[in-house]
């Protein structure tokens, strides 16, 4: 964001906000595609070499799972093509949902 003040002549006493600086350089914030493009290529360094994350991340551990319901793995959530929103609102209890809360008037 500094960058593009600088580049622009924003001075830090001007008092703009950091959406207006990013509507004049013509950016986007894209933290979601940033974050799914970064997940990806580190997947594909660990899924190329032959160690313990690959197997971890494979799922072919020795051994009893624990009880309960399995979570969203990421190899699972990259194959599915499911977004963070969605493995969020997945993992999300009923009572932190927007649908669900009741706003009590007094």
């Amino acid at each position: 964001m500094w960058v593009w003040r600088r580049l622009d002549g924003i001075k830090w006493s001007d008092k703009v906000r950091n959406e207006e600086v990013l509507r004049r350089v013509g950016e986007k914030r894209e933290i979601l595609t940033t974050i799914k493009d970064r997940k990806r290529n580190w997947l594909g360094h660990i899924l190329r070499r032959d160690c313990l994350q690959r197997r971890i991340m494979e799922g072919k551990l020795e051994g009893r799972r624990p009880r309960g319901r399995r979570r969203f793995g990421m190899l699972t959530d990259m194959l599915n093509g499911k977004t963070f929103e969605h493995n969020y609102e997945g993992g999300c209890p009923r009572s932190c949902k927007v649908e669900n809360v009741v706003l009590k008037s007094s």
